[in-house]
């Protein structure tokens, strides 16, 4: 249940299912009916309800939803926001269907309602909204009347998530089948309301047919492949995890990576920096380990030890010279790195000497960017795509597994496997957050966890640590929210 289907797949999911003998109009039966079941479950004082419907199929929804919920005993008016003598299809033979229950209303601009449903244009859409359609939005918006909408809000892009000119802005969504990636992406997710998720009779086997790269964020997409420890097992073979400081003005970062990295199960772990670090981080971490190492050649030196089989940079570092020059000799030494921050910044103007020597490395390479860093790594066309399609093509173009970071954080991998995440609490955005994601997936690439897993676990363990820690937070009492969420996963 947790494939994200495009409004184009899910169309190809009707069309499958059609064509395996279940007709169009049951379909839509069944979509109508689940419809009426979660508004009655959801508004059960509701007494008069309006439903505004489009000329497609999510009118198709709307209509049949009218007709039953006339014929329960409640008070339903509809509007048509097209023309309905030009609806076609099964909405056509729904509409034939209505009854004499349900009252056709030509000015729906009073909106004095107990619930209004939306039915105008659902996934589907392409084009934006303007005129009298944005009109009938707003005042829908400003209604202060309960919203349901069908598919999607009218005015999300399904598959983007993005406003096609303007949105309603429901209170309570009802999909069918599989949900969209609008559902989850931002602005879209704040536009849902509540997501009900309903079978109405499309059989699971069709998503062999579609190809299904994007996924949910959750436990079952990654969980057989999250390390526990074994009974005879001992420090040296959970991985050692090297992180790489930066000047002592910013290398608490540093100590947050390491000490999540540690939380998270790597065996040992070592922060690298100057004389200057060590001292200061001394004084603050008991169970990481301190090696002086301010240039690339003893870097280097230390990673002369095949026992150190995972890296950590860019938090705290300087997005100058000497860090591409560390980024560089570090990928050299095929060790499983995460690249964040700094060492993401700095290779602006530098990108394909990046992607070169990441493509050169035999082990797995983590890019962590958010959004600002995301647009100076990536080219400006890969910018103005929806955001999964710049994970995507971002992770193709560098050979590396792409975190593009945010409340809805997307992990995409070479290969194409995306998953997106919904469950980061707004307080997860604090100083030092992205840091400590930084050593939850170090921590788990240490262990032997494939890439795209560990990006998505440790992702989904972020949010979820937060989460159980509650408001407010800070970014080092994820410590034990890490602790909480991978002590109840195993």
């Amino acid at each position: 249940m947790h494939e994200l289907l495009t409004p184009a797949q899910m169309n190809k999911a009707d069309q499958l299912t059609i064509l395996g003998g279940i007709a169009g109009i049951e379909l839509m039966e069944a979509a109508g009916n689940s419809l009426c079941d979660i508004l009655l479950g959801e508004f059960p004082d509701a007494r008069k309800i309006l439903i505004v419907c489009g000329n497609g199929n999510n009118g198709g929804d709307g209509l049949i939803a009218a007709r039953v919920l006339a014929d329960s005993g409640l008070e339903v008016d509809l509007f048509f926001a097209g023309n309905k003598d030009r609806i076609q299809g099964d909405a056509a033979i729904a509409r034939n269907k209505l009854g004499s229950n349900v009252t056709i209303v030509d000015d729906p601009h009073q909106l004095q309602y107990d619930v209004i449903v939306d039915a105008l244009f659902g996934a589907g859409l392409d084009r934006n909204i303007e005129g009298e359609l944005a009109g009938l939005i707003r005042e829908v918006n400003e209604s202060n009347t309960p919203v349901l909408s069908v598919d999607l809000p009218s005015g999300i892009d399904g598959a983007t998530g993005q406003i096609l000119g303007t949105a309603i802005r429901a209170d309570a969504t009802v999909t069918f089948f599989r949900r969209k990636p609008g559902h989850f992406l931002y602005p879209g997710r704040d536009h849902c309301g509540q997501v009900f998720l309903t079978q109405i009779g499309i059989r699971p086997a069709v998503l062999e047919q579609i190809g299904i790269a994007t996924k949910l964020n959750t436990p079952q997409l990654w969980q057989l492949k999250f390390p526990t420890p074994e009974p005879d097992g001992h420090k040296h073979n959970r991985g050692h995890t090297l992180v790489v400081s930066g000047e002592i003005s910013m290398c608490g970062a540093a100590r947050l990576v390491a000490g999540s990295a540690l939380r998270t199960g790597s065996g040992l772990v070592t922060i690298a920096g100057s004389a200057d670090v060590l001292q200061a981080s001394a004084a603050s971490v008991t169970s990481v380990m301190l090696r002086e190492a301010a240039k690339c050649d003893e870097l280097l030196e230390i990673l002369q030890d095949k026992r150190i089989n995972c890296v950590a940079m860019g938090p705290g570092m300087q997005p100058d010279l000497a860090t591409c020059t560390k980024v560089l000799a570090i990928l050299s030494t095929h060790r499983h790195t995460v690249l964040d921050a700094g060492a993401l910044s700095a290779f602006e103007g530098r990108q394909e000497e990046l992607f070169a020597a990441i493509n050169a490395t035999q082990k797995s390479i983590v890019l962590t960017p958010h959004e600002g860093e995301f647009c100076r790594l990536f080219t400006n066309e890969i910018a103005n795509q929806s955001k999964i399609s710049r994970a995507q093509s971002a992770a193709r173009l560098s050979g590396a597994t792409v975190v593009l970071k945010g409340p809805d954080t997307v992990v995409a991998s070479p290969d194409g496997n995306t998953c997106v995440a919904n469950n980061a609490p707004p307080w997860l955005a604090t100083a030092g957050s992205g840091d400590v994601l930084t050593g939850i997936i170090t921590g788990l690439l240490a262990q032997g966890m494939p890439p795209f897993e560990a990006a998505a676990a440790a992702v989904w363990i972020h949010g979820d640590g937060a989460t159980r820690l509650g408001a407010p937070m800070i970014s080092s009492d994820l410590d034990q929210g890490i602790r909480q969420s991978i002590s109840a996963l195993i």
